[in-house]
């Protein structure tokens, strides 16, 4: 048997099934350790997790029910930037720290959510229909209906990794920028070119909104009817973050009431959505499959990670992406020097 146990649920991935874990163990090698595979039943989980040194969370929900049942974890590593998967509160008061990987994706959630901004505006899609619909006159009239780029406002909603990519990308377009972020410092936002506002600000001065919230449960419906009765008519609201953080039916009355001109939408509340989802149906939706983050390196990289965050930490040293760092407290982790402590699932 070797020396430690990773246990992870039986082809639960969100990504290609299959490939085994070789990526993973790279980091691993010399450690005597490995990755075995449970079943993904709740009971059936905890029955091969209980002495496990380590959780490999992918597909199922680690709940405070598993999380209590597990006798020797030291960590609790997942191959995304969300951590909604997991029972972080629960993890932090077993002092288990839950690791993410926040870094790994960042630039190609960032272009995904400047296409998205680009195609809504210029109104590819309908566009696109018309061209294929022999309708090849309409386009120029249809788009000398909307106004030039340059001047505009995108506003962000949440100003972490993601929000400062898509900064950086929007800046040579001559956007001017603004965003709501309370954890993040006036003079951080300041730095990247983007003004300080509050969320009532972006929401009513933005001719562009770019949500990126957490999925935490704090986020949950973050924005309701009452935000986007304040959007201008004309403006387009952009969501590469996370569904929950929006009330899926007060965009939908938006849209319908024309409070605001479009949505282009990399996330739902619910995933996959439903046939009758009215979001489905409305042209002046632009959707994709939650693919923001997808590109070639996206499988090696966040398994590579995944790798090195559970070779530190059982090798007795911290992570470099711990989303919980108060699990340093009352544990036998306080021996650790708390190198990344303050990160955070930042996306």
């Amino acid at each position: 048997m070797a020396k430690y146990r990773i246990v992870t649920p039986a082809g639960a991935s969100f990504t290609t099934a299959g490939g085994g874990y070789a990526l993973e163990s790279e980091a691993l090698a010399g450690m005597d350790a490995e990755i075995v595979e449970a079943p993904t039943d709740t009971a059936g989980f905890i029955a091969a997790a209980r002495t496990a040194d380590a959780i490999y969370g992918k597909g199922i929900a680690i709940t405070k029910d598993i999380i209590d049942a597990l006798e020797n974890c030291k960590v609790i590593a997942l191959g995304s930037v969300g951590v909604d998967s997991v029972d972080v509160k629960a993890a932090t008061a077993r002092g288990i720290p839950v690791t993410n990987v926040p870094d790994t994706f960042i630039e190609e959630v960032a272009d995904h959510a400047m296409m998205l901004l680009l195609a809504g505006f210029r109104r590819l899609l309908e566009q696109d229909r018309m061209v294929r619909e022999g309708r090849w006159k309409e386009g120029r009239p249809a788009l000398l209906k909307i106004p030039r780029l340059m001047g505009l406002t995108l506003g962000f909603i949440s100003f972490g990794r993601v929000a400062r990519a898509v900064a950086r990308r929007a800046a040579p377009f001559g956007l001017r920028m603004i965003a709501y972020d309370p954890f993040v410092e006036e003079m951080t936002i300041s730095e990247h070119g983007v003004l300080p506002a509050t969320l009532n600000e972006v929401m009513s001065q933005s001719d562009f909104v770019s949500m990126h919230a957490p999925a935490r449960p704090e986020c949950t419906h973050m924005l309701r009817e009452e935000h986007f009765r304040l959007m201008k008519p004309s403006s387009i609201f952009v969501n590469v973050g996370r569904g929950p953080t929006v009330h899926e039916e007060a965009l939908i009355k938006a849209l319908q009431e024309g409070w605001i001109a479009h949505a282009a939408l990399d996330v739902l509340e619910v995933e996959p959505p439903s046939h009758n989802n009215p979001l489905l149906r409305m042209e002046n939706v632009t959707l994709t499959a939650h693919v923001a983050s997808a590109s070639a390196r996206f499988d090696e990289a966040r398994k590579r990670r995944v790798g090195h965050e559970l070779a530190l930490v059982l090798s007795g040293k911290w992570p470099m992406s711990c989303v919980n760092p108060g699990v340093l407290q009352d544990t036998a982790l306080r021996r650790w020097q708390p190198i990344g402590m303050g990160r955070g699932p930042n996306s």
